[in-house]
């Protein structure tokens, strides 16, 4: 993966392990629906660490056009940026990557479960960086 991106892999590894270890990480449970049958159940891939980093801005080179076409009719106050990282080992049977399209259960400070689509990731040596639209539906 590191090698692909173009990452120095203890960089990557450095912060993969302190976004584990970060006071500031939450748990959350990764799903992935089925790219073949979208009635079907989502793939429940497993859990992991997410650190908010704070809100998407667009970057201010993009015109009203480019906006509205990334935004597509959202409310852009709920595009988040995160890191996001599996707890399993990366190699063992149970390691994934965050990819978009995947959907987030993150239990927040509060014990709220929210739940977030992963509209796109990018890997850089901070860790897997994404950018997420809230669900604004309250979960029951």
């Amino acid at each position: 993966m590191c090698q692909a991106a173009g990452l120095d892999p203890a960089w990557r590894q450095a912060a993969r392990q302190a976004i584990l270890r970060g006071a500031g990480a939450l748990d959350c449970s990764v799903y992935r629906p089925d790219e073949h049958d979208f009635e079907a159940e989502e793939e429940d891939l497993g859990d992991a660490k997410i650190l908010f980093i704070g809100p998407f801005q667009a970057p201010a080179d993009w015109d009203e056009p480019r906006r509205a076409d990334y935004f597509d009719g959202s409310d852009p106050a709920l595009f988040v940026i995160a890191l996001v990282e599996c707890v399993a080992e990366p190699g063992s049977r149970c390691f994934f990557a965050v990819e978009a399209g995947d959907y987030l259960a993150a239990t927040l400070d509060s014990g709220a479960v929210t739940m977030f689509y992963v509209y796109e990731c990018d890997e850089d040596e901070q860790g897997r960086r994404c950018v997420l639209i809230r669900d604004d539906e309250a979960l029951l």
